[in-house]
């Protein structure tokens, strides 16, 4: 089976529609989607009716937490606050209600899925260092664990490696961010997993990022929110 894992949309259509049509190509089989599917971007309502349609599998993320008033809002930086109070207003009851319901972890094709992490994933705590990632070994009992939050792609092996998946060993594996890069790569990111052949690949596709840019100015959210989409940041 051929897997697709996003994360980190952020209510970047442009970005969700690519990596959606890019996944299609590749034939993949299933797509899970492990949260923020809201949060920063200028639509928000048509990821979250776009998400609902094409994923098997849909986390919670903190910022979908936080549209729906379950994360205090004083948790969010200042960008991300007046975007979540601006998205409030453009998200249906109906697709609020979907997002509150969201679970916080998975366990799908013996693959653990997670926001932030599997301990404690509530918290939103961030997996920085081969510390905290050690931690959360054991907190699944699968292979692999695929997250995503800090918008960043990285493998992390129990045995300590870094980026150097193989097969039949035990990895957290950050799939990095659809809507919002931070590794300064603005191209959108996904993760590929195929199950019969034990071999995962980080796949990044270019979007028309100005589309979106535009998008946040005529919205009037915060400018810096449409010119780091370019800059990868």
């Amino acid at each position: 089976m051929r897997i697709g894992i996003i994360s980190d949309i952020h209510g970047n259509l442009p970005a969700l529609e690519t990596v959606l049509e890019e996944l299609k190509k590749r034939n993949a089989d299933v797509v899970y989607c492990l949260g923020d599917t809201v949060g920063y971007g200028p639509f928000p309502n048509e990821c979250v009716d776009l998400v609902r349609e094409r994923c098997a599998q849909v986390l919670k993320g903190n910022h979908d937490s936080g549209l729906v008033g379950e994360t205090p809002l004083e948790d969010f930086n200042q960008h991300g606050l007046k975007a979540i109070v601006w998205s409030q207003k453009q998200v249906t009851r109906e697709n609020q209600e979907y997002l509150r319901g969201l679970p916080f972890t998975a366990v799908e094709n013996s693959l653990t899925l997670a926001h932030s992490s599997p301990f404690s994933p509530e918290a939103w705590t961030y997996i920085l260092s081969m510390r905290a990632a050690k931690e959360n070994f054991a907190a699944f009992s699968t292979n692999l664990c695929f997250i995503g939050h800090t918008h960043v792609p990285v493998i992390v092996g129990e045995d300590s490696s870094i980026n150097k998946f193989k097969k039949n060993g035990r990895f957290i594996i950050n799939v990095g961010s659809v809507g919002q890069p931070r590794d300064g790569n603005p191209d959108a990111a996904i993760g590929m997993y195929d199950t019969e052949l034990g071999v995962y690949n980080l796949v990044r596709v270019p979007y028309d990022v100005e589309r979106t840019a535009k998008a946040i100015i005529d919205a009037q959210l915060p400018e810096f929110l449409a010119t780091r989409l370019s800059q990868g940041i």
